[in-house]
C-alpha cells in the first residue's frame, strides 16, 4: 500500500494513517461555524433532514457562536454541509470538509489529550475552529508527528490552536503542511520550540487556563504539576481535556 510519507509511526504504531490508508481513515467529517446561535440551530436542522449523516454534534462556543459537526460517508457529508451552508449564508464564519479524517484528529475533536514525549512542540493558532482542525489533520497526515491536544474555541475567544510533538525536523514539516493548507487565515500564529523546558511542558499537561495554573500554584523548588525540579519523561497517557467547543 502507498502511504502518504513512507515514514513510520512516532507513537510506536507500525502505520500512522494518511489519506490513501484505510487503517488510519475515520469516515469523513464535516464542520460548519456560524457567527449566529439561530441561524446555526436551522443550519444543523437543514443538514440532518437532507442526508443520513451517521454523526451530528452541535452547540454553541465563545463568543457566541454556534458549531455544527457531522461525519458519515463521503457522499452524505458533503451533501449535508451544502445543505448547511445555504440555510446558514450571511452568518457562516468558516467550515472545514475532511473526506477522510485522521484518527487522531477526531480523537482530538472528542477531547482526547497525549502527553508529550518528542523533542520539539508544534504550535498552530488560528481565529476559527474550522481552520484549526484543517490544520491538525493536514500536519499529522503529512508527518511523523504526535497531535497532542486541539483547544477549540471556549476560552479562547473563539480561537483555536493545536500542539504537535516529535522530532524537530518533523515538527518543522507538519507545521509547514498545517499552515500551508489555511494560508488564507487572516491571524493564524504558528512557533516550533525546540528541548521545550520541563516547566512549560507541565503547564502546557495540565490545566491550560493561566487562573487555574496560578490559583494553587506548586510548592516552592517543585515543576509545576510535577516533582522537584523538573517533570520526568511523559508516558503515553490519554486523558479527555476540559471545555473543548466541539
Amino acid at each position: 500500500m502507498t502511504r502518504t510519507t513512507g515514514r513510520d509511526d512516532p507513537a510506536g504504531r507500525d502505520d500512522p494513517g494518511g489519506w490513501d490508508d484505510p487503517g488510519g481513515r475515520e469516515p469523513a467529517l464535516g464542520l460548519l461555524e456560524f457567527d449566529s446561535v439561530a441561524v446555526g440551530i436551522a443550519a444543523g436542522d437543514a443538514m440532518a433532514k437532507r442526508a443520513p449523516i451517521e454523526v451530528l454534534h452541535a452547540g454553541t462556543v465563545h463568543p457566541g457562536h454556534y458549531l455544527v459537526l457531522v461525519g458519515g460517508a463521503v457522499a452524505d457529508v458533503e451533501e449535508a454541509l451544502e445543505a448547511g451552508r445555504a440555510a446558514g449564508a450571511g452568518s457562516l464564519l468558516d467550515l472545514v470538509f475532511l473526506p477522510h479524517v485522521h484518527r487522531d484528529v477526531s480523537a482530538a475533536i472528542a477531547g482526547v489529550r497525549r502527553q508529550g514525549t518528542g523533542e520539539a512542540l508544534g504550535v498552530i493558532e488560528t481565529p476559527t475552529v474550522a481552520s484549526i482542525i484543517d490544520a491538525a489533520d493536514a500536519g499529522v497526515k503529512g508527518a511523523r508527528v504526535r497531535l497532542l491536544e486541539l483547544r477549540l474555541a471556549d476560552g479562547l475567544g473563539g480561537k483555536g490552536y493545536l500542539l504537535f510533538d516529535g522530532p524537530v525536523a518533523e515538527v518543522e514539516a507538519a507545521v509547514e503542511i498545517g499552515t500551508a493548507r489555511i494560508a488564507s487565515k487572516v491571524g493564524m500564529v504558528a512557533r516550533v520550540i525546540s528541548r521545550l523546558h520541563a516547566e512549560m511542558r507541565a503547564n502546557l499537561e495540565a490545566e491550560a487556563r493561566f487562573r487555574e495554573r496560578v490559583r494553587n500554584p506548586p510548592p516552592p523548588g517543585t515543576a509545576p504539576g510535577g516533582g522537584p525540579g523538573a517533570a520526568g519523561p511523559a508516558t503515553s497517557r490519554e486523558t479527555p481535556s476540559e471545555g473543548q467547543g466541539a
